[in-house]
């Protein structure tokens, strides 16, 4: 069986974990690493893969898994997209998805390509399961609730408001889908800390949810990458009142999120020119084997 050669593109928490799924795959094999830095100060895990600042550095890729920050996967992808190579994301706006989704679709058809995009846990996995209760109750109310726990996501999105020295962001449910944002940052020297807490509570990230920002002496005191969701929908059956569904899970966020890029990069091979999310692709091509047997399986 000729493997699927993935390179992985961003080397943080994300990229880190990607990896790690990546050699746990049957049908994979690492194409190398993309860092800003190339080879310089590798890490030691990575010293029997190409390390390279840019794609085009690498052999043979197939598939690209973008473990960017959000704001730069529409450039990372537009770029290796016309490259021929299929990419996948784990773009997490929620209201930016549809705008994405017509952008890169014109980018992947013209690179004879794949994107596969917003494919973490939320939105992404999440938005499987979202999708399959809507199906078996389709009049109702869907709640997601998550955490508690750190924000990917929302964490990198602090650090990139000026004058902020690090950050964590911290999900608390309230209940029925609505969530209050604990931000803990340090703040950088001749900065006021007031002005600073504006602008992240400005920020699209936090503009819509109640946020309070919380200056703390040391951020990584407070680390812990553990979250979750609550997946709750009431609904009808057919004319059948009270059909009550839920999903719960609790993880370790960057790792699940690298899991779910792999899943999706298995996938991308699979479709046809074009840019899709999550619930567009059929759950089967998630998942290594031959198609009867899994069905065998799984039905």
């Amino acid at each position: 069986m000729k493997k699927i050669r993935a390179a992985v593109v961003g080397y943080g928490n994300i990229g880190h974990y990607a990896l790690q799924a990546l050699e746990a795959a049957p049908d994979f094999e690492v194409a190398g690493i993309v860092r800003r830095n190339g080879a310089e100060n590798k890490p030691e895990e990575l010293a029997r893969y190409d390390v390279v600042k840019d794609i085009r550095e690498l052999q043979d890729v197939d598939v690209a898994i973008l473990a960017t920050p959000t704001r730069s996967v529409e450039k990372y992808a537009k770029e290796i997209l016309a490259l021929g190579i299929n990419t996948v994301d784990s773009f997490d706006i929620h209201t930016q998805i549809t705008s994405l989704r017509r952008s890169l679709d014109e980018s992947a058809k013209a690179g004879k390509a794949v994107s596969v995009i917003s494919a973490g846990w939320d939105p992404g996995s999440d938005s499987v399961v979202r999708a399959m209760l809507q199906a078996i109750a389709p009049k109702g109310i869907t709640y997601t609730n998550f955490g508690p726990g750190m924000s990917m996501g929302h964490t990198v999105a602090v650090k990139a408001v000026e004058g902020v020295k690090a950050a964590l962001s911290m999900t608390i449910p309230t209940g029925t889908g609505i969530h209050r944002r604990m931000v803990y940052i340090e703040v950088k020297e001749g900065y006021e800390f007031s002005k600073v807490a504006a602008a992240i509570k400005a920020d699209p990230y936090f503009v819509n949810d109640e946020t309070h920002v919380i200056e703390v002496p040391c951020v990584d005191e407070l680390l812990d990458m553990g979250h979750g969701v609550n997946l709750t929908r009431k609904g009808v059956s057919g004319k059948t009142q009270n059909q009550l569904f839920e999903f719960n899970m609790h993880i370790n966020n960057p790792a699940l999120t690298g899991q779910v890029l792999v899943c999706v990069a298995r996938a991308s091979m699979k479709q046809q020119p074009g840019c899709y999310t999550m619930i567009e692709i059929p759950v089967i091509d998630l998942l290594p084997g031959e198609r009867e047997e899994l069905i065998a399986h799984l039905v």
